[in-house]
């Protein structure tokens, strides 16, 4: 029971983190305006994207999770192997975490590579 509530408060933890940027823009009134001041100032166009570069965005956006996820898990991986205290359960468990999100990182850069081949394969067809 004390696992659960601890995993529980954990993510409870995290979401007023998450709903930052939503609270940031809580006074926004008129969304379309202010999306298309926020796409100029970034300095693309929010409104004349085409469906190539919007799935390269969202693609990006998907492997920038991953490459995430595998900062965290290589930490986790490091706390492991720091924290065995010479056991090797705890050894092998933690060498096999790290082993395996280098593999995860050969994948996500495999994906990338590929996906920004494709993407710009997509957007010479359309002509864009």
């Amino acid at each position: 029971m004390k696992k659960l509530f601890l995993k529980a408060s954990a993510w409870l933890a995290t979401l007023p983190v998450l709903l930052l940027p939503a609270t940031a823009l809580a006074q926004l009134s008129d969304a379309k305006t202010d999306l298309e001041s926020v796409g100029a100032a970034i300095g693309t166009d929010a409104t004349t994207n085409d469906l190539p570069e919007l799935i390269g965005n969202i693609i990006k956006v998907l492997l920038s999770v991953l490459g995430i996820i595998f900062v965290v898990l290589v930490v986790y991986a490091g706390f492991l192997y720091l924290t065995s205290a010479g056991e090797d359960d705890k050894v092998k468990k933690a060498k096999k975490l790290l082993s395996q999100s280098v593999i995860g990182l050969v994948i996500i850069v495999a994906a990338y590579a590929i996906a920004a081949f494709v993407i710009e394969a997509l957007t010479e067809v359309s002509g864009s």
